[in-house]
C-alpha cells in the first residue's frame, strides 16, 4: 500500500513540474527556468525533456549552457530513431558541445544511433582530444564491453607514491566516472593491480601504489559480450570493471550503473523473443511498424500450425469414428505447451543467470521430464475421473490420460533441452520462443494422442 502511495505522489509531483515549467516557458523567464529547473534531479530534468513539446526543447537549448544539458542527457531514454530528429533541431557547434561534456560512452551511444555524415560533422566540431576519445570508443561492436566502456577512469602508475597519489586522484577526479576504484598500471600502461580509495586514504604516506594494490585484478576483454560482462560484475559484486586488450594493457572501464542498463536492455529482449516478436513494442510504433517486428515469428508459425494441421488430416478416419476424440484436443495440446513453455522459462533463466553448466545440463533435463511426468499424472487422473462420469467411456477417459501424461512429459523434456541445444550452438537460447515450443509441442502431442487412439480404436469402437 506504502509503495502506491509513494508513486501517486512521485507521479502528481512529476505532473505538478511539468505544469510548472511549461508556464516558466510559456512566458520566457530564463530566470526563473534555470532556478526550478536546475533544482531538480538529473533523472527528472530528461523525464521533462523528453514528455516536454519541441517549441519547449527549443527554448532549453536556448536557456542552458551544453554543459547543463549534458547532464541530464546521460540519462536521457528516448526511442533509437528520435535522436536522429534531435540533433537536426540542434545547432550543430552546441550539439558537439552538448557531447563533449557527456560520458564518453553514453555520448558514443548517441552517436551510433545517428547518421554517418552528421556524427563526420559533429566529431569535426568537437575539441581534438574528446573528438579523438570518442573516435577510439566508435570502433568497437555496440554489444561488448568495448561498446559500453568509458575512458574516464583513475589510473596511477603502480610506483607512484601514496602521498603523490593523493594529489593525482583530486587532479583526475572531476573527469572520472567513479572515483572509488582506482587502477594501477605499468609504464607500458599495462593493467596490474586495482585499489579502493579506502585503501588509498588509510596507507602510510611513505608506502607505495604497488604495496598496498591487490594484484588479483578481475578484467574482461573489449571484445566480451556485454551480458557476460554483466555476469562476471553480478558475481564479483563490483562497481566498476576494468577493460583490456589481448595483452592486458587498460582500455576503459565499465561501471554498475551501465551494466544495469544492460541488464534491462537484455531481459527486455529475452522477454520479447520469449513472446515471439523481434523487439518490444515502444507505445510510439504506428500500426504498421508494431505488425512488422510480429510478422516473422507469425509466418514461420504459420507454417508450423500446417503441420499440426496436416497430421489431424491424417487421421481423419480416427476422428470420424470416434468423433468425442477431437473434444479433448485443445486439453491435450494446451497442457503439452504450458508445461513446455514453464520448462522454457526456468531453462532459459538458468542459462541467463550462470546457474547451470555442462554437468548439470543432464540433471536439469531430467527433472523438468519427472515434473512434467508427476504433474501428467495428477492431470490424467484429474480428467479420466471426469470423462467417466460425464461420458461413461473408461477406455477413452484411459486414452485420454495416457496422451496427456506423455504429452506433458515430452513437453517439458523439450522446452528444457531446446534453450540448452541453442545455447551449445552459440545461439540466444530466447529465441527458442514460447510460441515456437507451444507449436512444436502441439505436433507432438497430436501425433501422441492420435497414434493411440488409432492403435487402441478396436476397443473404442
Amino acid at each position: 500500500m506504502s509503495s502506491e502511495i509513494e508513486k501517486n505522489d512521485k507521479n502528481e509531483l512529476e505532473e505538478y513540474n511539468k505544469r510548472l515549467l511549461d508556464d516558466i516557458l510559456a512566458q520566457d523567464d530564463i530566470d526563473r527556468f534555470r532556478e526550478e529547473f536546475l533544482a531538480i534531479h538529473e533523472y527528472e530534468q530528461s523525464e521533462y525533456f523528453e514528455n516536454t513539446t519541441l517549441e519547449n526543447r527549443q527554448k532549453i537549448f536556448e536557456f542552458l549552457s551544453p554543459k547543463e544539458v549534458a547532464e541530464f542527457f546521460d540519462q536521457l531514454e528516448i526511442d533509437e530513431e528520435e535522436y536522429e530528429d534531435l540533433f537536426d533541431t540542434m545547432d550543430a557547434h552546441y550539439a558537439s558541445k552538448v557531447l563533449e561534456n557527456m560520458s564518453s560512452d553514453n555520448a558514443v551511444d548517441i552517436l551510433n544511433e545517428l547518421s554517418k555524415p552528421k556524427v563526420a560533422s559533429l566529431l569535426t566540431l568537437m575539441h581534438r582530444d574528446e573528438a579523438n576519445e570518442i573516435k577510439d570508443l566508435l570502433h568497437y561492436e555496440e554489444d561488448t564491453a568495448g561498446g559500453i566502456m568509458t575512458t574516464e577512469y583513475i589510473s596511477l602508475d603502480a610506483d607512484t607514491p601514496v602521498k603523490e597519489a593523493l594529489m593525482l586522484v583530486k587532479e583526475q577526479a572531476p573527469d572520472a566516472e567513479t572515483i572509488y576504484v582506482i587502477f594501477a598500471v605499468n609504464t607500458t600502461g599495462q593493467l596490474v593491480g586495482v585499489l579502493s580509495l579506502r585503501d588509498l586514504i588509510v596507507a602510510e604516506n611513505d608506502a607505495y601504489i604497488e604495496d598496498i594494490m591487490n594484484t588479483r585484478v578481475i578484467s574482461v576483454d573489449v571484445a566480451e559480450d556485454q551480458e557476460d560482462v554483466a555476469q562476471k560484475m553480478r558475481d564479483y559484486d563490483f562497481i566498476a570493471m576494468p577493460v583490456v586488450d589481448y595483452q592486458s594493457h587498460l582500455l576503459g572501464i565499465i561501471t554498475i550503473d551501465d551494466i544495469l542498463d544492460v541488464m534491462d536492455e537484455e531481459a527486455s529482449e529475452d522477454y520479447s523473443r520469449l513472446a515471439g516478436v523481434s523487439d518490444i513494442d515502444s507505445t510510439n510504433d504506428s500500426v504498421v511498424k508494431t505488425a512488422t517486428k510480429r510478422l516473422p515469428w507469425l509466418i514461420v508459425l504459420t507454417f508450423l500450425g500446417m503441420i499440426t494441421a496436416t497430421i489431424l488430416g491424417s487421421f481423419e478416419d480416427t476422428l470420424s469414428q470416434v468423433a468425442l476424440l477431437a473434444a479433448f484436443i485443445p486439453i491435450i495440446s494446451g497442457m503439452s505447451g504450458n508445461s513446455g513453455t514453464q520448462s522454457l522459462a526456468v531453462s532459459v533463466r538458468n542459462i541467463s543467470t550462470g546457474e547451470i553448466d555442462e554437468q548439470s545440463k543432464f540433471k536439469v533435463a531430467l527433472r523438468e521430464a519427472g515434473s512434467g511426468f508427476l504433474s501428467g499424472i495428477v492431470c490424467a487422473i484429474i480428467l479420466f475421473i471426469i470423462i467417466v462420469i460425464l461420458y461413461r467411456q473408461p477406455f477413452l477417459a484411459l486414452i485420454v490420460g495416457g496422451s496427456l501424461t506423455i504429452a506433458m512429459t515430452v513437453g517439458t523434456l523439450v522446452g528444457s533441452m531446446i534453450p540448452l541445444i541453442m545455447n551449445k550452438l552459440n545461439i540466444d537460447p530466447a529465441v527458442a520462443s514460447g510460441p515456437f515450443i507451444t507449436t512444436i509441442n502441439d505436433i507432438v502431442s497430436m501425433l501422441i494422442y492420435f497414434g493411440l487412439a488409432t492403435t487402441f480404436m478396436s476397443y473404442l469402437t
